[in-house]
């Protein structure tokens, strides 16, 4: 227990909340303390107050239907998630606060219009898509040590899920959710001269103060992203896997 104790103090703060929010609220579900219903996001609920379900939505996944598909999410979310926290966030931690409150906003938004009820997928996707996208050197071994570059790993885990199961539509999701976030913060006012429209709240400053100098800005993509892990090994990936499939409340 001890041992579980210190790596859960050294995984980084948002990472850490996050994953064990996500295994919390998974098995509050499973194990019926609360009721599933109420987790998830339905608007009808939400009309009477029942606001939490914009967060649980995010966290509770009924891995009574595909428990193997949920270790995977936890694994790309303790994963991805970690590396962006200790590695273009690293010491801006109201920035990275920000890009997941924005995503998570955007994840609530199309749920909402599409009607998914369990948005994990997306929300997990999208965070793994901004990586991508600061690391787009950066080798990765997929399936059967299969190697390529990061850059490509979000579209690849679309065209598995589109042969393995006929789905796809999570994945678009939080890809296009992950490309918003870039394209705002970092490519639109770098590439294309135009204005900053994404920037990180002052209120969330105060919070999460920089633990670096200075206020980074979010004109250009950080410094450290193309070296986030310089002449370190290929990020390792799960291949195989049956990602960003819905899953309808009691359905088989």
């Amino acid at each position: 227990m001890s041992d579980l104790g210190d790596w859960f103090r050294s995984v980084p703060f948002f990472t850490r909340y996050w994953f064990a929010g996500s295994i919390v609220f998974t098995l509050v579900g499973r194990f019926g303390l609360v009721s599933p219903y109420n987790l998830i996001l339905l608007y009808e609920p939400l009309k009477k107050f029942q606001v939490w379900r914009l967060f649980t939505s995010v966290l509770y996944y009924p891995i009574q239907q595909a428990g193997f598909h949920y270790l995977i999410n936890l694994y790309f979310l303790y994963n991805y998630s970690r590396r962006l926290e200790e590695g273009a966030y690293a010491g801006k931690p109201a920035d990275y606060c920000f890009l997941l409150i924005f995503n998570w906003l955007c994840c609530v938004v199309l749920g909402l219009i599409a009607e998914l009820p369990i948005l994990m997928d997306p929300m997990i996707l999208s965070v793994l898509y901004v990586w991508c996208q600061l690391n787009k050197d950066t080798i990765v071994t997929f399936w059967f040590g299969t190697r390529f570059k990061a850059i490509y790993l979000p579209w690849v885990l679309l065209a598995f899920n589109l042969v393995l199961s006929g789905g796809g539509i999570m994945e678009l999701f939080g890809i296009l959710i992950g490309h918003l976030y870039f394209f705002l913060m970092f490519k639109y006012p770098q590439e294309m001269g135009g204005p900053v429209l994404l920037n990180t709240p002052s209120f969330l400053k105060d919070l999460f103060p920089d633990q670096m100098g200075g206020v980074h800005s979010f004109g250009a993509p950080p410094q450290r992203a193309a070296s986030a892990q310089p002449g370190a090994r290929g990020g390792g990936v799960f291949g195989g896997r049956n990602w960003g499939r819905g899953y309808t409340l009691g359905g088989n």
